[in-house]
């Protein structure tokens, strides 16, 4: 295992890390809550781009098969498409694409079709800890469906609070639910939302999840301080 982006003030340290992808032209871009950025580096580990275009608190992001990024900034309740030339350092574009989301974290990229589902973090009313929002909107950005832990738990058997999100490669949204300690499938956006638990047994507190290339299901589970990795078979 490698490590890179140490920890201070340098332009291509990290301060606060809160998501991570991989780009297909191989760099990986990461958001730092520590000074509202978002960085890139090779894959030696290089920094080779810092983005702060405004952001207040930026926070999920993923790749397209493009190797643009969709970037939520939770402070400033809006998404955000990031297209650069990496190879080059170059910032091309950086625009915001939907707004008026409520405190957006972790967001996922359909690589067929273009959707993006984005998970919302409400406020608590009364004595609650709060609770989330599963929103999918199209390629076009055009809303397709949203449910919220209440409307869940109305058609599920438990209270859902989503913490990752992730697109499987037939299109399905998969979370991460922590009240139930599992890893649910709510379906293609077209049918959304099904409920099927896809693991519900060994993990402690899921906190993020992506598919590998041969299928397979990596958790990173804070729980117990771990990555737990699960076949497609």
């Amino acid at each position: 295992l490698r490590r890179f982006g140490e920890r201070g003030e340098a332009g291509n340290d990290i301060k606060y890390p809160l998501d991570v992808t991989v780009t297909s032209d191989g760099h990986v871009v990461v958001t730092d809550g520590g000074d509202c950025s978002v960085k890139a580096f090779d894959f030696e580990g290089r920094g080779v781009l810092a983005v702060r275009e405004g952001f207040c608190l930026p926070w999920g992001l993923d790749a397209t098969p493009k190797s643009e990024v969709i970037l939520t900034d939770s402070e400033a309740g809006a998404l955000y498409r990031l297209t650069a030339d990496f190879q080059r350092g170059e910032l091309k574009k950086c625009q915001m694409i939907r707004s008026r989301l409520v405190s957006p974290r972790a967001v996922a990229v359909c690589q067929t079709s273009g959707a993006v589902v984005v998970i919302e973090h409400l406020k608590a009313r009364g004595p609650s800890k709060g609770s989330t929002r599963v929103k999918i909107l199209s390629a076009e950005m055009e809303l397709i469906g949203q449910m919220d832990s209440f409307g869940l738990n109305l058609v599920f058997p438990s209270r859902i609070y989503a913490t990752a999100v992730a697109f499987d490669k037939e299109g399905r949204v998969i979370v991460t639910d922590v009240c139930s300690q599992a890893v649910i499938c709510l379906g293609k956006p077209e049918e959304f939302p099904i409920f099927s638990p896809l693991i519900s047994h060994g993990l402690s507190y899921p906190v993020g999840l992506t598919y590998m290339a041969n299928g397979s299901l990596v958790i990173l589970d804070s729980g117990d301080h771990s990555i737990k990795v699960y076949s497609s078979t």
